[in-house]
């Protein structure tokens, strides 16, 4: 079957074009912007990428159109697709449809952690020889692909709240029935679709209602939302995590690279790994939780846990140039800016910290969290932020709000010029951006050459 995919390189699309691809199909796509690491993946998956919606790419005409969640009536292929009658589906369903069905299916939700932890809790099964199949919005780098199907029943997906298509208002973790499901953190988000945090929460009850009574539901403490949650009704066993949890820890450094994993009070083992930060502690902990929920020990994810690699974005060091280092980290709304920064703070002690922020998420782009981001950076010694031309408020005013030394940049050469004068050996680069960032990540390592 040919299908073809619009907005391919978006994380989601992306690797449902490989699964597609592994099934046996032939598989086509565009997307406005073709950029590593989806667009690099998919062209060694060969599969044919075409930049923009131009109709003419539905020559020769596919047996389906998977629409993402990014396309809009008005799109010319979208306009197409619908005056030709070309059978279309949204990515969700066509997953839950071709994919998951019959499987054990372990969702991450949250606000925050979805690929990170996702990436650990498939790991964490790989390493106990279980061959888990995946679905994870960007690349681990134990695996080195974003899905793939693997050869057991058992399947780990980043469950995403936005919504499925324009044809498709309902969360996309709606689609996925899973046994086993993690519920991470639950924060104000994609403002370009959710009026407030009650409306997201109601779309989380909605993903409970589909867990079966035999499954379990997975969830921090330390959540209110989560909580409001559960209370709505839940017909599935709870374990919780963190304090006052069944799973708890005991941090043996401060930057949270080493702790003591507790199940119902009694040790487990000790996790030592190259992470950082409070809120990869809490990832790994309801990793562990899920993990057994599918017959894993403890002692086996702990000893998974310490081999694990990270995700490719997620403070990935990417250059390391006079003895300046630099990193490319996802971080889109301010709680991930502030635990990211947090966490190489405690890493690195009092080594120079400078943070380059691209407010470029649709929920950043509409202000929903710029009153957050001052606070944010706080663990810096100092921040550069981007402003980019479409950006619909003012950034200089929240930039004054800062308690470190703000910078406000209009370009990427203003940026590098900045950073070029600023950092002295032994810095450390961290730039933020849930996109490209017009490859700035080579230009600055290039400029402090």
């Amino acid at each position: 079957m040919h299908i073809h995919i619009l907005g391919i390189c978006g994380t989601f699309m992306g690797s449902m074009a490989v699964l597609a691809k592994e099934l046996g199909h032939h598989v086509t796509g565009s997307d406005a912007n073709v950029y590593p690491p989806m667009s690099t993946q998919l062209q060694a998956q060969g599969i044919e990428l075409t930049q923009g919606y131009d109709p003419a790419q539905f020559d020769p005409v596919p047996d389906l159109v998977v629409i993402g969640n990014a396309m809009s009536r008005g799109n010319p292929a979208v306009e197409y697709v619908l005056n030709k009658g070309l059978p279309y589906v949204s990515g969700p369903q066509w997953l839950a449809d071709h994919v998951l069905q019959g499987r054990w299916v372990l969702a991450v939700a949250g606000t925050h952690g979805k690929t990170t932890t996702s990436s650990m809790l498939a790991w964490v099964l790989e390493h106990a020889g279980m061959s888990p199949g995946f679905l994870i919005g960007g690349v681990p780098q134990n695996f080195s692909v974003s899905a793939r199907l693997g050869d057991t029943p058992f399947f780990v997906i980043e469950a995403d709240e936005y919504d499925s298509a324009f044809f498709d208002k309902r969360s996309k973790f709606v689609h996925y029935r899973p046994r086993t499901a993690i519920l991470n953190n639950l924060e104000f988000d994609h403002a370009d679709i959710f009026p407030d945090l009650p409306a997201i929460e109601r779309q989380f009850h909605h993903l409970v209602r589909t867990i079966p009574s035999e499954g379990l539901v997975i969830h921090p403490t330390t959540e209110p939302a989560l909580q409001r949650v559960i209370e709505m009704g839940c017909w599935t066993p709870v374990q919780t995590t963190g304090v006052g949890g069944q799973w708890q820890v005991k941090l043996l450094s401060d930057d949270g690279s080493r702790f003591e994993v507790l199940f119902e009070g009694v040790a487990q083992g000790t996790v030592e790994w190259d992470m950082t930060g409070q809120h990869n502690v809490a990832n790994a902990l309801v990793t562990l939780a899920a993990a057994r929920h599918v017959g894993v020990v403890p002692s086996m994810g702990i000893a998974a846990l310490s081999a694990f690699k990270s995700v490719k974005r997620r403070m990935e060091k990417v250059a390391e140039v006079n003895g300046i280092t630099i990193y490319d980290d996802f971080a889109h709304h301010p709680t991930a800016i502030a635990t990211t920064l947090d966490g190489l703070r405690k890493r690195v002690g009092d080594a120079q910290v400078i943070a380059i922020v691209e407010p470029r998420s649709n929920s950043m782009k509409l202000g929903a969290h710029r009153d957050g981001l001052p606070e944010s950076v706080n663990d810096a010694d100092q921040v550069v932020w981007y402003a980019p031309a479409n950006l619909g408020w003012d950034l200089p005013a929240i930039a004054a709000q800062c308690t470190v030394p703000s910078t406000v940049c209009d370009t990427l050469e203003g940026i590098i010029d900045h950073v070029k004068h600023q950092a002295k050996p032994g810095a450390h680069v961290v730039i933020m951006s849930n996109g490209g960032f017009g490859g700035l990540h080579g230009k600055l390592a290039e400029a402090l050459k």
